[in-house]
């Protein structure tokens, strides 16, 4: 099974979505969830909520404030012991059964998430939500076989062995571009199966999707406190939640300027960071153009583009760019945007405002360097929000063009050229971040050359930048602006631990 995951999160996004001190009567109202009960956030405010693929009111959402976190951060911490209590098998049970109930709404959640984040129904949505209930389900299944060990020690009389403890409580901060697979299978999951309890706070323009898994978790039976959910601005609620003192350990996925910031904040606490990224993928001239083409426009073009792993840059040998830029024109021809939920729509909008800006700035930028838009390169007509945006091939670009240098996260395919494996080596250094990578190639001996000189976490061979399953090891390489830590499999429970020695004399 194949994942395209990953995610970014820039300001608090509020801008331009109107705030308003009454909902309209029986619309769908979001609130949080602390402890044992549903409440509306301090503000006394809410967010509208609109749908960027069809621009439909859907709902509201209320605003928190600081004192908000800390009423879900004591709520967090008083369902410790219960989880404590619980037991490595019983979380194990209790996973499973949350899966099981996200399966039953499947068809409502994708519906919803579909409207929500935007992406089209049938080739996206429905699967995220599958992705969702499978965190569950990996961890439950991970945890109970997740074994420390016993150490041999010089004094005969002495036994040493090692355990595994929850770190306590969580702040998860978790991204709009997959907000129900990715906090499900990177935090939500592995929290309750290690025992953690958490503060949740989503992406506001997302945040529609997270009370309704809250709500299966609810129905799920965990218990009172042990996941905490509060919406609201991240700039107010996602800072107090990583400054707080009840808070022992920070999860998050999103932008690097935006993690940078929370490491700063949360100095001194265990992180696991999940950042940006902007995946060189490095066509050499003995791959398979065809092949190669038509993966790297899957890796560009899937959920908009909106993906930390998402193919961000095209390194192509110049003995084979125009073969190759054929092939990836070809493959921007066959995107379809549309009605979200006819089967045969493959691409839906970018989410926010934001990232149409960051969008149209990249791309005036590639102009102002002289680049070749080959297709595409503007806001999409005749569709029912501006948030569209075409599909797009770009050529001829210089390693100072911003699209070379910072991630876009949007559906574009930026190509540069060049002559030697070392030059290749360079512009794919030539950006700061260190996330995931790919190779084209039919040589084993320059797959595993690349694979081991490029400085990122991941390098996929012969697959687009964004493959990944969720027991696989990703994150970023030290001293890039991706991240900190791994998430994956037994990878994410170990970071959600504390790893405790005990020693013994049994001969006292």
């Amino acid at each position: 099974m194949t994942f395209h995951f990953k995610s970014s999160i820039d300001g608090p996004h509020l801008r331009g979505m109107p705030i308003v001190s009454e909902t309209e009567s029986g619309a769908r109202v979001g609130k949080n969830r602390i402890g044992s009960e549903w409440v509306a956030g301090s503000t006394g405010t809410f967010l509208a909520v609109d749908s960027p693929a069809t621009g439909e009111r859907l709902g509201y959402l209320a605003l928190s404030t600081r004192a908000d976190v800390g009423r879900a951060v004591a709520a967090a911490e008083a369902a410790r012991e219960t989880m404590r209590k619980m037991g490595v098998f019983a979380r194990a049970a209790l996973c499973m059964k949350i899966a099981d109930e996200i399966d039953r709404r499947a068809e409502e959640l994708a519906r919803l998430l579909c409207l929500e984040q935007g992406k089209p129904f049938h080739a996206e949505a429905k699967g995220e939500i599958a992705a969702a209930a499978l965190g569950f389900r990996n961890a439950a299944e991970q945890i109970k076989w997740l074994e420390t060990a016993a150490f041999p020690v010089a004094d005969a009389n002495k036994r040493a062995f090692s355990f595994l403890q929850p770190k306590g409580v969580f702040a998860i901060i978790t991204p709009w571009n997959f907000p129900a697979a990715l906090p499900c299978l990177y935090y939500l999951g592995p929290a309750v199966a290690t025992g953690n309890s958490v503060v949740w706070v989503p992406a506001p323009t997302t945040s529609l999707i997270a009370v309704a898994l809250m709500e299966c978790m609810i129905e799920a039976d965990v218990p009172d406190g042990v996941i905490n959910l509060v919406l609201g601005d991240g700039a107010e609620v996602g800072d107090e939640a990583v400054i707080h003192p009840g808070i022992h350990a920070i999860g998050f996925t999103g932008s690097s300027a935006t993690g940078a910031t929370i490491a700063r904040r949360g100095a001194g606490k265990p992180l696991l960071l999940e950042m940006g990224g902007n995946g060189p993928t490095i066509v050499l001239a003995d791959a398979d153009i065809d092949m190669a083409a038509a993966e790297i426009g899957a890796g560009c073009f899937a959920n908009a583009g909106q993906i930390c792993t998402a193919t961000e840059r095209v390194l192509v040998h110049r003995s084979v760019h125009d073969r190759f830029v054929d092939g990836l024109m070809n493959a921007a021809g066959k995107v379809r945007m549309g009605d979200p939920f006819d089967p045969s729509t493959t691409m839906g909008p970018l989410n926010n405002a934001a990232s149409l800006d960051k969008m149209l700035s990249h791309m005036a930028d590639a102009h102002a360097h002289q680049a070749r838009v080959v297709t595409g390169g503007g806001i999409a007509v005749g569709l029912p929000t501006n948030l569209y945006f075409e599909p797009t091939v770009v050529t001829g670009l210089t390693r100072e063009s911003l699209l070379n240098t910072e991630e876009s996260f949007g559906p574009v395919a930026p190509v540069l050229t060049f002559d030697t494996d070392e030059e290749a080596l360079e512009l794919a250094a030539s950006s700061p971040y260190g996330l995931s990578a790919a190779v084209f190639t039919n040589t084993i001996k320059r797959a595993f050359f690349f694979t081991e000189s490029l400085r990122v976490g991941i390098v996929n061979v012969n697959e687009k930048s964004c493959y990944w399953e969720p027991h696989i090891p990703a994150g970023g390489a030290a001293g890039t602006r991706s991240g900190l830590g791994r998430t994956g499999g037994r990878h994410t429970l170990m970071e959600m631990c504390d790893l405790k020695t005990m020693t013994i004399d049994i001969s006292r």
